[in-house]
């Protein structure tokens, strides 16, 4: 019977932590703690030999989860590709959310979005674009050449009154199945392919609201597109301003769902421009859309922030309206101002010295610039000559005058804190030759629509954007004076017109380089605008997000060319 039963395993004495105790009695204090220290020191290599086996054979990628909080001054209004160019609210919204045919890329280059291959004539004049057949609406319609046909037809369409509507005068679109479209130009244009990345609307969602309800309809806030990230929801305050606006990823996207599962941004007035740098010190955002150089010691959380330095195609000047002021007709009231206006004190007060001043609309460094131009160079002496020689005699108050009529104008400018302090810096400039400026600081929206598209200003401070690809054209022809073109100094020169529109339908760069020349000199006799400095585009983002790349961008709102490989959260895998 005994030999049946399980015999009791024993354990060894010296296992037993309590003999431990015992053992270490042998010895003094001093070889104690010797022995602890080898123990330790042994424990410590096995566990640091593990880790160092775990992270060779492993590697760490992109897990999907996390929430990105991003602080925008401004409010958005027209989250509608058709309707976004004037604000750049707008224009991040609508990055994330819709999808064209092409779209630039972290470089700024034109790579192919929902267009699968394209073909163009031997001509030059047709251009041929087959769709992918695996692109998704946020709402789980599927996106076909219908959808990019209604796009353009409404965008051609003046009383949808998009400012895009001139860049596709004279294009003809034909659907030729349901993935296959034809665009046939009146003449080669060198740049048709950038406006062909323009965001698509879902022709199941907009084909039942007319042009007067257009910009009023309820998808401008809550929009459905076929981009990255797709409206989830906004909040307001009580007097109706946009606070928090969240996107979430869309799990269907073409390019596969982004890694960060959720977009939120928190909006700031201008004026609340230290409030969006006291969130970020205090972590509850963790980017902003873009700060300026003389702010950047305010951030304190510099260890934990990497500041991407961006190219960016973006220059600010002073538009004239002789239109709607008697002096400012004047050549040479016009020429003055622009003698009288220091570029290196603006640049040096506004960004901290960290920007180039600029003559002309093409930027130093780029092929188009030329330097065979008359660029009045800052001499204040030459200024007040010319209005002295011209008959503008400084009364009592200092103000000039000439046949009754003061040297007096406005100059109106949004309320972003760069354009606001530029403005106040050329008042007190242009006071010192005897011009009377009145500054008229007002909000994005308000400028918009009482003042720019009415074109009811007579000088107007702002940024604009070309394109590494340069035109023109959208800025400067005649036919680009009136709402919604973008023409903001109601320029009207017929050589310019016939240079502008020749070198769209040159494809030769040599050639049309030369006609952009000359289109410069013509704009440096004539002085419609003065054109101020140019910077960097500096985007700070906490360093836990990870995965950007960017290096040029056409515009502020590309910085998301590639948001679906951000990530926030990682994981590691086998090697």
């Amino acid at each position: 019977m005994e030999d049946n039963k399980v015999k009791k395993t024993r354990i060894p004495k010296w296992v037993l932590p309590k003999n431990w105790f015992i053992f270490l009695n042998l010895f003094s204090f001093r070889w104690k703690l010797v022995i602890l220290f080898l123990v330790f020191l042994i424990l410590g290599s096995f566990v640091f030999w593990i880790g160092h086996a775990y992270l060779s054979w492993t590697k760490q990628v992109p897990r999907d989860g996390g929430h990105y909080i991003e602080g925008v001054i401004g409010q958005p209004a027209y989250i509608n590709p058709l309707l976004s160019q004037t604000s750049e609210a707008d224009a991040d919204l609508v990055q994330l959310v819709y999808s064209g045919l092409f779209k630039y890329n972290k470089e700024g280059k034109i790579i192919k979005d929902i267009a699968e291959k394209y073909e163009i004539s031997e001509d030059k004049k047709t251009y041929k674009v087959y769709l992918r057949k695996d692109i998704k609406w946020h709402d789980g319609e599927t996106l076909d050449a219908s959808d990019v046909h209604f796009t353009v037809s409404i965008l051609k369409d003046k009383s949808y009154k998009s400012p895009l509507r001139f860049n596709w005068q004279g294009v003809e679109v034909n659907q030729i199945d349901d993935y296959t479209l034809e665009f046939i130009l009146k003449e080669p244009y060198f740049g048709f392919i950038d406006n062909l990345t323009v965001g698509i609307l879902p022709k199941h969602i907009w084909e039942n609201i007319t042009a007067e309800k257009f910009v009023l309809a309820d998808y401008n806030l809550r929009p459905v597109g076929s981009g990255p990230y797709k409206f989830f929801d906004f909040q307001k305050d009580s007097d109706g301003n946009i606070l928090t606006y969240e996107l979430r990823a869309f799990q269907e996207y073409y390019e596969g769902r982004p890694h960060i599962s959720r977009i939120t941004f928190n909006f700031y007035f201008n004026e609340d421009s230290n409030s969006i740098i006291d969130d970020f010190n205090k972590k509850e955002i963790l980017g902003m859309s873009s700060i300026a150089p003389e702010k950047i010691e305010d951030v304190k959380t510099i260890k934990s922030t990497k500041f991407y330095e961006v190219n960016i195609p973006r220059y600010f000047s002073v538009f004239f309206n002789i239109t709607r002021s008697i002096p400012l007709a004047n050549d040479e009231v016009r020429k003055s101002l622009a003698y009288a206006t220091d570029r290196h004190d603006i640049i040096t007060r506004v960004l901290d010295g960290k920007g180039a001043e600029i003559y002309s609309l093409f930027l130093p460094g780029t092929e188009e610039c030329s330097e065979d131009f008359e660029k009045y160079n800052f001499d204040i002496d030459r200024a007040n000559s010319i209005l002295e020689e011209s008959g503008w005699k400084k009364g009592e108050n200092g103000v000039r005058e000439k046949d009754g009529v003061k040297l007096e104008f406005t100059l109106h400018t949004t309320d972003w804190p760069k354009l606001s302090q530029t403005a106040d810096i050329l008042r007190e400039q242009w006071e010192k030759i005897g011009a009377k400026v009145n500054v008229n600081v007002l909000t994005a929206f308000d400028l918009e629509q009482n003042h720019i598209r009415p074109r009811e200003y007579e000088a107007l401070l702002l940024g604009q954007y070309n394109n590494f690809n340069s035109d023109p054209y959208s800025f400067w022809h005649s036919s680009q004076k009136r709402d919604p073109g973008l023409n903001f100094s109601v320029f009207e020169n017929k050589d310019v017109d016939e240079l502008l529109s020749g070198a769209r339908e040159d494809l030769d760069r040599e050639t049309r380089v030369e006609k952009y020349k000359q289109f410069q000199k013509i704009i440096a006799e004539e002085i419609p605008a003065i054109f101020l400095y140019s910077s960097h585009y500096i985007y700070p983002v906490n360093k836990k997000v990870k995965g950007i790349d960017i290096q040029s961008v056409n515009s502020p709102s590309h910085r998301f060319a590639d948001v679906n490989n951000w990530y926030i959260k990682t994981k590691r895998v086998k090697k």
